[in-house]
């Protein structure tokens, strides 16, 4: 991740390859915002910005050359639109400006970053989105490949209230948060043939390392130990696969904790649909099967680095879901964690097994609240498109999510789960079946979920086609893995230390 500082210098001093400031549309046109430069610049880029086709609006990023009065070679004009109602642009706004500014830029070794901020949460929107949006996946790139982008080396946030404690520490926060999406977006992003269940386990092992997160216990269960402990979701999926299943209990445990929160992950590294087999295309993205993991990983180790007062608790439900002589079949019935049996009509549909478990493990012992995230259902997509996640479960806990993931400018909607829609999930053999009712599926899976957490305060929270950016990228967003829902989880667990 890139190098960033914060200072207070005025940015037409900022020696910098490039200076991003803000453009704001305005009924007259554009108004350059946030910038100290001299008025004789502003001007003119304002007069020229028609020209140019300027607007300010999101995510427009326009480079022109800085001129002889700033110190930077370039100037950047990203787009922030409007004000709000109140006069502000709110942090989202500049989350997104700054973010969609630094992704734009192809080989930058250092920017300096000068948008309009009215204290420390401004400050550190700005950090945020820019952190996020210098991100780029290189690991399979070759030195020669001179085409691929580079992200920014140094970002430099210029921000009048850049040396209060309150905007340092702002700050400081944003950097642990975008670390985490970041090292989200690089595991989703990997091949399944490097990521799969074990390999997934010990880079959850090297991430608890590398962060230096203190309280941080893992452990992990091989497939003679989910064999041994009724890990009946797990050890289905993963008997087709030459690579089994693993789950992995990554558990922060600061000095008396406040609240007592688990989180469960999705981790099927790769969804072939088992013996109801995907068809081609369908698979040409199923390495994103495993994001729910990769952010409750993600998030564990976060509230340790911030050492929050809150015991975190992340299940990481690992396993390989592919075709062969040893797979199950559709018919089969299994036995999950606990003692609930289930039988498999749809190979497919193997999330909601391996989430099972790892339910079942979180409630044992006894958390104050569980929140489940996993790229559960196709029908997630039709529902919400691929920018808004679902969330379901206990009301007041729904609740919880949908405010955490607006103060952290992630979109979860919340949605219901008719208890109507529960009887299609009745088989004929075994307490439940792992499918039901076509129409309505997302909330279907939901509350096959719901089976399993018992009395426990629960939230589950869909992020099907959220986690994945199949599209071009936009804002802060690359395309490929998002990172999405790891601000959301630990706005919440944040939540839970202040309650």
């Amino acid at each position: 991740m890139a190098e960033l500082i914060v200072s207070s210098k005025s940015p037409s001093s900022a020696k910098v390859d490039v200076l991003v400031v803000g453009a704001q549309s305005t009924s007259d046109g554009v108004a350059i915002v946030g910038a100290d430069l001299p008025r004789s610049v502003i001007a003119e880029v304002e007069a020229l910005a028609p020209a140019l086709g300027i607007t300010g609006a999101a995510d427009e990023v326009r480079t022109i050359p800085a001129g002889p009065d700033v110190a930077a070679d370039v100037l950047v004009l990203t787009g922030l639109g409007p004000r709000a109602a109140d006069g502000t642009f709110g942090a989202e706004s500049l989350r997104r400006a700054a973010g969609a500014a630094l992704r734009s830029l192809a080989r930058p070794a250092s920017v300096a970053v000068a948008l309009p901020t009215d204290g420390e949460a401004d400050v550190a929107a700005v950090a945020e989105g820019a952190l996020l949006g210098a991100y780029a996946y290189t690991r399979y790139r070759t030195g020669d490949d001179k085409g691929a982008k580079r992200p920014a080396t140094r970002v430099e946030v210029l921000a009048a209230s850049a040396r209060s404690a309150a905007a340092k520490a702002a700050v400081e926060r944003a950097k642990v948060v975008a670390d985490a999406v970041n090292a989200t977006r690089d595991l989703v992003n990997m091949p399944p043939n490097d990521l799969f269940p074990a390999a997934f386990a010990d880079l959850a092992k090297q991430a608890v390392k590398d962060a230096g997160a203190k309280g941080v216990k893992i452990t992990v269960l091989d497939e003679k130990a989910l064999a041994a402990g009724g890990y009946g979701g797990l050890m289905g999926v993963g008997q087709g696969s030459s690579r089994g299943p693993r789950l992995v209990k990554v558990a922060y445990s600061p000095a008396r904790p406040t609240a007592k929160v688990a989180l469960v992950g999705k981790g099927i590294t790769f969804d072939s649909g088992g013996l109801s087999l995907k068809p081609a295309k369908g698979m040409e993205t199923m390495k994103l099967d495993m994001a729910g993991a990769a952010a409750v990983l993600s998030t564990v180790v976060a509230a340790a680095r911030l050492g929050l007062p809150v015991a975190v608790t992340g299940w990481l439900c690992l396993a390989e879901n592919m075709p062969s002589g040893t797979a199950q079949r559709p018919s089969d019935v299994i036995t999950i964690r606990g003692g609930r049996t289930v039988e498999v009509l749809n190979t497919d549909a193997e999330g909601r097994l391996v989430m099972a478990d790892g339910l079942a493990a979180a409630t044992e012992e006894s958390p104050d609240v569980v929140l489940d995230v996993a790229t559960l259902t196709g029908a997630q997509m039709v529902a919400l498109g691929n920018r808004v996640s679902a969330v379901m479960g206990s009301d007041a806990v729904r609740g919880e999510v949908v405010t955490a993931a607006d103060a952290a400018g992630e979109q979860f909607w919340p949605m219901p789960l008719p208890e109507e829609l529960g009887a299609s999930l009745k088989s004929k053999v075994a307490d439940l079946s792992n499918i039901g009712d076509r129409f309505g599926g997302m909330l279907v899976a939901g509350l096959f979920l719901q089976e399993f957490v018992g009395s426990t305060p629960w939230a589950h929270l869909d992020i099907a086609g959220p986690a994945f950016n199949e599209g071009s990228a936009h804002g802060y967003t690359p395309a490929g893995g998002t990172g999405v829902a790891v601000r959301t989880l630990l706005g919440f667990v944040e939540g839970r230390a202040t309650r």
